[in-house]
């Protein structure tokens, strides 16, 4: 698998709260974040390392060997640094796709999901 994107940024809640927000995107009904373009698809844990790693399968159905690997890092009682890497297999996408991808992931994780921690 080749890394087409890489984004990290500082969640506010420590890193058990991410990480339970994404093995499980619908824990708290009332903040939805998770919400999913018509091309998407609901993604699947296949890797998780409490509290530090998350490893989705691809949302796009279009691009089904994508992976989304979320790193965590941090204490209990501090913010999480919240580092996610996209991955695909051969072919590789343009530039094009790959900054859409990239854009797309980072507006779900670091608006919407930043949105349910109250930033």
């Amino acid at each position: 698998m080749s890394e087409i994107a890489r984004r990290r940024r500082t969640q506010p809640p420590p890193p058990h709260i991410v990480y339970q927000a994404l093995i499980d995107p619908d824990r708290d009904p009332r903040r939805p974040w998770l919400i999913l373009h018509e091309d998407e698809q609901r993604p699947e844990v296949v890797e998780a390392v409490e509290p530090d790693l998350v490893v989705w399968t691809s949302i796009w159905s279009w691009r089904r060997d994508a992976r989304i690997r979320f790193e965590l890092s941090g204490s209990r009682r501090s913010d999480t640094a919240v580092c996610w890497i996209l991955t695909v297999d051969d072919p590789i996408p343009d530039n094009e796709t790959i900054l859409r991808m990239r854009k797309r992931v980072n507006v779900l994780i670091n608006a919407h999901l930043r949105s349910t921690f109250g930033q």
